[in-house]
């Protein structure tokens, strides 16, 4: 039987959603509300405010909508689940407070501890503890990590190499305020060293299962170098993750953390995306998200066959179907393009050149885009996400594939990094006798 489903969202990661539900032999009517210019040629854009929770709930009633899909964290932060949960609409999304998990990191860290789950050693302050969070800093070794406790943006994370310059951020986001409430609290961490990799699960609360794992490309420039940014490219399937150190991260990390927040009566249903870190000691937790990664997701879901709403449909409804999606042996390259000046002030409505060109293997998912007069503008900091899908599990020949397509494509300030997936090289002997 078809479900008419409703994706929350106007970025790359509901393009990404919005074109995987679109392919289930499942799918009925498929609306996305506000979505963008990509979105629009899959299914139909709802011009509503995602904070207007009765429009939304009409809209729903009135399309007979079996599930709504959220995909950013701030709706779910706010309670929208809930919200339409009380309606009996079956939601694919955690309750406002289960998405506790990625709006305040001092309550995951409270989670991980009762779950014993490795992650960094840490210590939380208030805004009022201003002193107090200056003597732990003087005997602290460096590098240390500040993080804002609430949701930033993705960009609430500073690295600091010394104590002045762990001094300067305190004051800054105490006393100048630059993550404005959300650095009222903020959490200390050691700095660990090891590589960064990013692991979905879905779960109806209970049971859960993890999908192919990925790798993001944080800062704003190649090597790693600049500002933290909400992610400039991202690959899939990673060799950093074999099968052994994902059952390792399945029973040591998400399977304690489900368990923990159940016996906390806050059941977790959604993605919980696991934000990692191979150490020299195994797996640890940097954060927990409570939604689909970005721009992790327009590579993930291309590399799984089934059907993809039969998967988020089942864990709505809290009995989780693990046998529909499969990993179906490809991979993916997503490269990022970005308007000059991100992630601080760049300019926007900037005629996009160039799309009609692009081969038909390559998916271009709209992220900060709108249409004028049937032409496409630059309408945010990340523009498009440029991804390559092939057969084979070949990331070198996708990487190939994304530069040779995003090099078609132009518009005034065009920026991308030119070495996503670059790591690769030395994750493919690492798991090798």
């Amino acid at each position: 039987m078809s479900k008419n489903v409703l994706v929350i969202g106007s970025g790359g990661r509901e393009h990404a959603i919005a074109l995987r539900l679109s392919q289930s032999p499942s799918i009925g009517k498929l609306f996305c509300l506000p979505g963008n210019p990509g979105t629009k040629k899959i299914c139909v854009n709802v011009e509503l405010s995602q904070l207007d929770y009765q429009k939304i709930l009409e809209f729903c009633n009135k399309e007979k909508i079996d599930l709504v899909v959220i995909g950013p964290e701030q709706p779910l932060v706010e309670g929208l689940s809930d919200f339409l949960r009380e309606y009996q609409i079956n939601v694919f999304g955690p309750s406002k407070s289960a998405a506790q998990i990625e709006s305040s990191k001092s309550f995951a860290k409270k989670i991980m501890e009762k779950a014993d789950v490795p992650t960094a050693k840490y210590k939380e302050f208030l805004k009022t503890e201003f002193d107090e969070a200056i003597d732990y800093l003087k005997s602290s070794s460096y590098p240390i990590v500040i993080k804002a406790d609430g949701l930033a943006a993705g960009k609430g994370v500073v690295i600091c190499e010394s104590f002045e310059t762990a001094k300067e951020t305190l004051e800054s986001v105490f006393t100048k305020n630059i993550f404005g409430n959300a650095g009222d609290k903020i959490v200390v961490e050691e700095f660990l060293i090891g590589e960064e990799a990013s692991v979905f699960a879905i779960t109806d609360g209970k049971d859960f299962i993890t999908l192919p794992p990925a790798q993001d490309h944080k800062r704003i420039g190649d090597n790693d170098t600049g500002k933290n940014t909400g992610g400039m490219g991202s690959y899939a399937p990673t060799p950093l993750i074999n099968q052994a150190l994902l059952n390792e991260i399945e029973n040591k990390i998400i399977s304690p953390v489900l368990n923990q927040m159940n016996r906390e009566n806050i059941p977790f249903i959604g993605c919980l995306y696991a934000g990692l870190i191979i150490t020299s000691e195994g797996p640890k937790v940097i954060e927990f998200n409570c939604r689909f990664g970005d721009p992790e997701t327009q590579v993930v879901l291309p590399l799984l066959k089934g059907d993809f709403l039969e998967l988020l449909y089942s864990a709505s409804v809290g009995n989780l179907n693990k046998d529909c999606v499969q990993y179906n042996g490809r991979a993916a390259v997503c490269v990022v393009a970005a308007s000059e000046g991100y992630p601080d002030s760049y300019q926007k409505g900037f005629e996009i050149l160039g799309l009609d060109n692009i081969p038909s293997d390559i998916i271009v998912y709209h992220a900060g885009t709108t249409e004028i007069n049937n032409k496409i503008y630059t309408n945010g900091g990340r523009v498009l996400g440029v991804t390559s899908v092939i057969e084979q599990n070949d990331i070198l020949l996708a990487k190939q594939k994304a530069y040779e397509a995003i090099s078609k494509i132009y518009f005034e300030g065009i920026y991308y990094r030119t070495d996503i997936s670059n790591r690769i090289s030395k994750y493919l002997n690492l798991h090798k006798e």
